[in-house]
């Protein structure tokens, strides 16, 4: 199948390079030329284990192309995938402008049938406004072609969004249209081989399927968050409480890790939507009002460990952090909860060493050169000679440390642990002041 995608963002390029991977041929569209540039020449503008090997190789095969020719790239697929940005406008709400304008250029240059794709994570009614969008250009031009729009959400988790495509849980299409259907079907064949992974629904469904499923995650985070105030408070262990509570299927293990808040370009995001469709509609969303004040909230709770034990005045002091983007294997930091905590400590005096396995470049992106932050290049170089460290993001290479040499490059053997990646009663064998998050 010839498969148009516009926008290579994180989901468009994850997309339209996993489609290429079994057997498609795939266009890339961006208005950005150098973010084309950087794929034509065989690297990624994004970091997301193994997309880079899997760009190059369906390159090579000649079946994934990019492009910032819109005439090029509306002429190519059939299926026309619009997996631009939908950023949080100021009120919180989706803003839609870059879906409504991949849609009307759609009309402008189409010749023949197209299903389009709303791809990208839209509140309810987007494919509404996409379909009058496209309308009214085919109208300026005096023209009647048959066209569908349909919604088809991600759920691709950043730092396993390729597996997360290979081998979906789940499929979800939103459409009216049994063409559209047998289209999107045909091309998620070779995904669910082994059984039908694929739900049809109505659009506005589909389109409200993705937001529910993110808001209840991020509720699960912020309510064990919660809990794991109240355990420490009380003398329980949030760990314990949290299996005890997961050992029941109909609550699971997943999502209940207690930590410093969660970040990234889904959750804030999706949530502060949904809350607006919900205030538009006249139907306030109380759990989510109350999900996204704990959130912010439990970002500063490291900072608020720290001001206890050395108090607000940290001029002179200096602390490790270990962690930068919002989860491991990524480097995005958007909402992290570590910039929360940056400018945090910034403002009380303190200066900052600082490694991510990841995300520095992307740290100097947003704060450039401060004689307050130092990026080093390794988890040992950040404790020489810190006052204390936090840990603020559960990479696989925070987990199994050499204790002996962290306790000796630490001014003073003090650790905030905002992901609990330890047991307190070794650390504290171990001679460190061990302060997680939830537990004794």
């Amino acid at each position: 199948m010839k498969i148009t995608v516009i926008g290579t963002g994180y989901v468009g390029l994850v997309t339209g390079t996993c489609l290429a991977e079994v057997g498609n041929e795939v266009l890339c569209l961006d208005v950005d030329p150098a973010k084309i540039e950087i794929l034509k020449s065989g690297g990624i503008p994004i970091y997301e284990p193994g997309l880079e090997d899997m760009v190059k190789r369906n390159v090579a095969a000649g079946r994934l192309h990019f492009t910032t020719d819109v005439a090029e790239s509306v002429a190519f697929g059939q299926i026309q995938f619009i997996a631009v940005g939908t950023p949080p406008d100021e009120d919180g709400s989706a803003d839609l402008q870059y879906v409504v304008a991949a849609a009307r250029n759609i009309g402008r240059h189409m010749s023949e049938y197209k299903l389009v794709v709303d791809k990208s994570t839209v509140p309810v009614g987007t494919a509404d406004k996409v379909k009058a969008a496209l309308a009214e250009e085919l109208a300026k031009r005096g023209t009647a072609i048959e066209f569908n729009v349909a919604s088809n959400p991600e759920f691709l988790k950043e730092g396993a969004a390729v597996d997360d495509f290979m081998k979906p849980d789940r499929i979800v299409i939103g459409t009216d249209s049994e063409r559209a259907t047998a289209l999107l079907r045909q091309l998620y064949a070779p995904f669910q081989r082994n059984h039908d992974r694929l739900t049809v629904m109505d659009v506005k469904s589909a389109e409200l399927t993705k937001y529910a499923a993110n808001a209840m995650l991020a509720t699960r985070i912020s309510f064990m968050n919660e809990l794991a105030v109240l355990a420490e408070k009380l003398g329980a262990d949030i760990e314990q409480v949290r299996h005890g509570i997961g050992s029941d299927p109909r609550i699971g293990y997943h999502f209940l890790y207690a930590g410093c808040g969660y970040g990234g370009s889904c959750f804030p995001k999706d949530v502060q939507a949904l809350r607006r469709t919900g205030q538009e509609n006249g139907i306030p969303l109380r759990v989510l009002d109350a999900v996204e004040e704990a959130n912010d909230a439990q970002k500063q709770v490291l900072v608020n460990k720290l001001t206890a034990r050395l108090g607000s005045d940290l001029r002179g002091k200096r602390f490790a952090m270990w962690g930068l983007a919002f989860k491991p294997n990524t480097d995005d930091m958007r909402e992290a909860p570590s910039r929360s905590m940056l400018e945090a400590l910034w403002t009380m005096g303190a200066s900052v060493s600082a490694y991510d396995p990841a995300a520095m470049e992307e740290t100097r992106r947003i704060y450039g050169e401060r004689t307050d932050l130092l990026l080093v290049d390794s988890p040992m170089d950040a404790l020489k000679g810190a006052d204390a460290l936090l840990i603020v993001t559960e990479w696989k290479v925070f987990r199994s440390p050499n204790f002996d040499t962290m306790k000796a490059l630490l001014k003073t053997p003090l650790i905030f642990d905002g992901r609990n990646l330890y047991e307190p009663q070794a650390m504290r064998g171990m001679g460190f002041d061990y302060l997680p998050i939830g537990r004794q």
